[in-house]
Formats: structure tokens, C-alpha cells, sequence
């Protein structure tokens, strides 16, 4: 039954992490959206499509975004019961510091639970939604875009040159050049127009080109003399030219291609990724000798075979008298080791890549797991640190979690690194930014059980008075009498 206490702490804990994790969620979405800016921008994708992008990418960063929100949140709550003397108040009445960050911790292991379920099951296929149809935006040209004095080759099979554009939707245009390639002749067909309308046609599948008082020009190729050609003029009033904007559509790729991809496999799909990456490795390891082999030649020597023993006695000396000996054997050895270094160096290469596929997948089984964890390792800090600073609001806690993130953010990319160029064992690269700040959280966690005023000078005065070993810090923390 949950008592008046946790309902007090619960309510306090529920507004910061509501709000901190719609605003940490919108930051990493703006920076997911920067990165592919260029993608996006001017090929006039339609609201729909964009929401759908926008939707399946908030939803692969929230993995990300729970740690941060914990962090923030239970920072704030803290230290605002703390501001208020209320935790000092809850305290005094006889209950312990870690009766009070129950609750939010029993919130902090549920959230870890659902971020790992989360990550394993709707993440993968966030991501095959997100990407796929990144891909299909990647793949659609740029929204069609005539512009004055320029020619504009967008539409294929024509090149489209105005030399302005007038009315009040820009869809007059004066001095119209149209080359036309559909075919593949050059520019034997070229329409010239005084004026024109332009305007979509059929549900804006099709572009119209209503053209006025102009003219076109085909070369014709003489049938008796090839090296010859004539030109035909023909002069028109009014002439419409329809043009299918098909190519302006985004098309729609099979979500199948791209379900290979680690970041669209759950643990299970990806352990059999690892093991069938790993059959591979050790099959072309075990080639190697086998390959190597024909590098070498090999003489059958026993004491019946003189003339192989002689041979062989002349390789072992000096490189420099061999050659003097037998330059052509020399030349031919030494050919051999260069294809050998050759091929040694290819080898070695492809064995490299095959090995980092697999420190890939186990990279991203870690991750969910990793990612679950910091939501815990993350109160751990943030509760404990609210208690010791008791200052709430969005100013201290805001710069102190941005302090611990990026320090959890860097050790993570650095682990992440060492296993994927196999610098160090992939578990503990991804386990190494939990690692390192476990220590920092059951500290505070230590500090704020004892009510330690670790940010007060006092604190660390007393602190260098314990250290015998450095007496010249222990005299300078001594105050000195006036």
C-alpha cells in the first residue's frame, strides 16, 4: 500500500520527469533532424511524411532520452524538497534517507524494465520504419523549382530555361526555352515560347506548360547524306506540353532490405547474427595455412636424395652469397615473399572487417542492456546529489546533469570505440561509462546517508586534515590565528 509519504515524493518526482523528458526528447530529436537536414529540406515531402519521420525518430532516441530525464528529474526533486527544508522535516521524524528515495528508485527500476523491453522489441522496428523511409526521402529530388535566368534540367528527358516569372503565384513566365532529350539525339528539338502559364495537372501528378506565340525547331538528319542535316521550323499560336512528375514522388522500398541492418534486430536476431558471423571468421582463419601453402615449395629429403640435400644445404647460407650463387633462385624467393606479404596484408584486412561485423551486433546486444542500466546508475546519482546541493528549479540541477551526461556520453562512445576497432573486449567497452560512475553514485549515495555538506568548503577542510600523508595540504587547510 502505498503511504502518504511516497504519494508526497511520487507527486513531486512526476511533473520534472514528464517535463524534462519532453525537453530532452525534443533536443535529441532537433539534433537527429540536423544531422539529416540536407536529406529533407526542399523536396516538398507533405506533412504526412514528415510526421511519420519525425514520429519513428522521437521513438529510436528514447532509449537515450530516459537516462538524462532520470537524471534531471530526480535531481530536481530532490533538491527542491531539500530547498523547501522538507526532506530536513521527513528526516527528523526519525526516517532514513533511503526510506525516502524508495519510491523513486522502485520508479527508476520500472522505467529500466520497460526501457529494456523498449529497446528490444519496438526499437527495431522504429528504426526499419525510420530508415527505410529516410532512405526513400534520400532517394526523391529535390521539389520542382524553375527559377529565372537558370536552366533547370530536374524534369527528365528536358531542360527548361524562363527568363522571368511574373503574377502573383509566380506561374506567368516570359522567354521560354525547352530542350528536348527524351530522344537521346541532343539538343535536336528546341521549343521557344514569348509567354506561358504553368500549372499542375490530374491531382498534381503532371506539370502543363500552356505555351503562347512561339516556335519549334527539329534537326533532321539527311537519309542520303549522314554527314548532312536540315532543320524544320514550326511555328504555333498556342501550345500545351505536359510533363509527368513521377520522379518527384517518393517511392516506396521494401522494408525487407533493410532487416539485415543490426539497428532493426532484437537480442535473439542478433545472436544468431553474432554466431553465423563467427562460423564465418573461424572457416577463413582455418583457410589461411591451407592458402599459404602454395607460397612455398616443398622437397621430399632423405638420405637416398643427395641432390635435395645439397640443395638445401646451399639455401642456408649468407642472403648476399645466395644471390652471388643463384640470382634467378633469389629473384623467384623473393617474388615469393612479396606475394605472400600481399596477400598476408589482404587477408589480414578481410579477417579485421569479418571480426568488427561481429563486435557490431554484440556492440548493439550490450547497448540494450547498457542503455537499461543507466537509467538506474543515473538516479543513483541524481537523487543522492539533490539531496546534498538541496537546490531545486531548472539552474544548478540543469548544469550538473549536463556535467555527469556528457562525462556518461563520452565513456560511452570511447568503450563503444575500443570494441568496434577491437582494442578491447566489446563488454567491456560497453560496460566501462556504467562502470567508472557507479563509484561517483554510491558516494554521493554515502555522502547524502550521512548528511555530508559535500559542497561546502568546511567539507573538504576536514577532509585534508585526515590526509597524514600530505601534511603540507593538512597546514595550508589549517586556519591560521590572527
Amino acid at each position: 500500500m502505498i503511504k502518504k509519504l511516497d504519494k508526497l515524493i511520487l507527486k513531486a518526482f512526476a511533473g520534472p520527469f514528464l517535463l524534462t523528458f519532453a525537453v530532452v526528447e525534443f533536443i535529441f530529436l532537433t539534433q537527429v533532424l540536423l544531422k539529416y537536414l540536407d536529406d529533407i529540406v526542399g523536396k516538398d515531402l507533405g506533412t504526412l511524411v514528415i510526421l511519420k519521420l519525425l514520429f519513428f525518430l522521437s521513438v529510436t532516441i528514447v532509449p537515450i532520452s530516459l537516462p538524462l530525464a532520470v537524471l534531471l528529474s530526480s535531481l530536481m526533486t530532490y533538491g527542491s524538497l531539500g530547498e523547501h527544508h522538507e526532506l530536513t522535516a521527513i528526516k527528523a521524524s526519525g526516517i532514513a534517507l533511503t526510506r525516502i528515495l524508495r519510491p523513486v528508485w522502485l520508479v527508476s527500476a520500472l522505467l529500466a524494465g520497460v526501457a529494456f523491453w523498449f529497446n528490444n522489441s519496438i526499437v527495431p522496428k522504429a528504426n526499419l520504419k525510420a530508415f527505410s523511409l529516410l532512405w526513400d526521402v534520400r532517394q526523391k529530388k529535390l521539389a520542382l523549382n524553375i527559377r529565372e535566368g537558370v536552366f533547370y534540367n530536374g524534369i527528365p528527358g528536358y531542360t527548361i530555361k524562363v527568363d522571368k516569372k511574373v503574377g502573383p503565384e509566380k506561374d506567368i513566365l516570359m522567354g521560354i526555352m525547352i530542350y528536348d532529350h527524351t530522344q537521346k539525339s541532343g539538343n535536336a528539338t528546341v521549343m521557344l515560347a514569348d509567354s506561358g502559364r504553368m500549372f499542375t495537372r490530374f491531382g498534381g501528378q503532371y506539370l502543363g506548360l500552356e505555351l503562347f506565340r512561339g516556335h519549334n525547331y527539329i534537326e533532321q538528319p539527311d537519309a542520303r547524306d549522314r554527314s548532312a542535316s536540315s532543320f524544320v521550323r514550326q511555328g504555333f499560336k498556342r501550345n500545351m506540353v505536359t510533363f509527368s512528375l513521377s520522379s518527384f514522388n517518393i517511392n516506396k522500398t521494401k522494408e525487407e532490405y533493410f532487416q539485415t541492418n543490426r539497428l532493426m534486430l532484437n537480442i535473439s536476431q542478433l545472436f544468431k547474427s553474432v554466431d553465423s558471423t563467427q562460423k564465418v571468421l573461424a572457416h577463413r582463419r582455418r583457410l589461411v595455412p591451407l592458402q599459404l601453402s602454395g607460397y612455398y615449395t616443398y622437397l621430399r629429403f632423405d638420405t637416398l636424395n643427395q641432390a635435395a640435400y645439397r640443395r638445401v644445404a646451399a639455401w642456408q647460407v649468407p642472403p648476399q652469397r645466395l644471390i652471388a650463387l643463384n640470382p634467378a633462385m633469389a629473384e623467384q624467393a623473393l617474388s615469393r615473399a612479396r606475394n605472400i606479404e600481399s596477400f598476408m596484408g589482404s587477408t589480414s584486412q578481410g579477417l579485421f572487417e569479418t571480426a568488427r561485423d561481429s563486435a557490431e551486433f554484440r556492440i548493439e546486444i550490450y547497448r540494450k542492456y547498457t542503455q537499461s542500466v543507466a537509467v538506474i546508475l543515473m538516479f543513483l546519482i541524481g537523487a543522492p546529489l539533490g539531496a546534498i546541493i538541496k537546490k531545486g528549479g531548472i539552474g544548478v540541477p540543469i548544469l550538473i546533469s549536463i556535467l555527469f551526461f556528457i562525462i556518461y556520453y563520452v565513456l560511452s562512445i570511447l568503450g563503444e570505440k575500443g570494441g568496434r576497432e577491437l582494442e578491447m573486449p566489446v563488454g567491456v567497452g560497453m560496460w566501462l561509462s556504467n562502470a567508472l560512475l557507479l563509484p561517483a553514485g554510491l558516494f554521493f549515495l554515502y555522502q547524502a546517508y550521512n548528511d555530508s555538506g559535500l559542497l561546502e568548503t568546511d567539507f573538504w577542510r576536514r577532509l585534508a586534515q585526515r590526509l597524514p600523508s600530505f601534511p603540507r595540504l593538512r597546514r595550508l587547510a589549517t586556519p591560521v590565528a590572527e
